[in-house]
């Protein structure tokens, strides 16, 4: 039992550190991210408990209701839910990176406890392969997330609601894309999701950059330099 909980434990926090240390001007409290760390492991419990009702019923069973509705609409909007209500207006969301932490956090913690209760039904062999894929995608996933929500809060009000529209949109679509491909995809899923999760990392890490580098406060001296001048 210990070893299971170790292996369905390990790979979130590996991940949570790996993008908190990321974080290059301004550490977010370990508190705070704890807190969106449990808030997501909390939402497997109602999740799960819905998905299976839908599934009971008959109800969105195809792959395409399944994937898209039942797990990525399902799931992210629940962590995104959790994200604009709890951390978007809070003091500690200072940075534009400060959404990719605690959207990744969010997200591991519901990565967290969904893959332990998964080692537990179905065995600690499983552990590798799921922290390589569903648990690195619900991370991936919410760094692409969190990066929309840091533009909404500090861009021009004026295009806030795309940056938005685009931390649920993007999210749901590709968590509904992960899915799908491993229920239509039968024998041949792997030579589509080795790619598929290749850009996902390609993709998220550049949003961990441009976060970044949006974040510098160099970068934002000398832009608001260049306004006054030109005032």
């Amino acid at each position: 039992m210990i070893a299971i909980i170790s292996s369905g434990i390990a790979p979130g926090l590996a991940l949570l550190c790996y993008f908190y240390l990321k974080d290059k001007y301004d550490v977010e409290p370990i508190g705070m991210v704890l807190r969106t760390f449990i808030l997501g492991a909390l939402l497997v419990f109602p999740i799960m408990f819905i998905q299976y009702a839908f599934m009971t019923e008959g109800l969105l069973v195809n792959h395409w209701s399944n994937a898209f509705v039942l797990s990525g609409l399902l799931e992210e909007f629940f962590k995104w839910f959790i994200l604009y209500f709890t951390v978007f207006k809070h003091a500690v969301f200072n940075e534009r990176y400060d959404g990719i932490v605690y959207a990744v956090s969010v997200s591991l913690g519901f990565a967290t406890v969904e893959n332990i209760l998964y080692l537990f039904a179905n065995g600690i062999e499983f552990a590798f392969g799921r922290a390589l894929l569903p648990v690195s995608s619900h991370a991936l996933i919410g760094v692409l997330m969190g990066f929309y929500l840091g533009r909404a809060k500090f861009e021009n009000s004026s295009t806030r609601i795309t940056w938005i529209t685009l931390s649920l949109f993007m999210p749901i679509l590709l968590h509904g894309t992960y899915d799908f491909i491993l229920l239509s995809a039968a024998k041949n899923w792997l030579f589509i999701m080795v790619p598929f999760m290749i850009l996902l990392w390609i993709k998220a890490l550049r949003k961990v950059k441009e976060a970044n580098q949006l974040d510098d406060p160099t970068l934002i001296t000398s832009l608001k330099e260049n306004h006054n001048i030109s005032q």
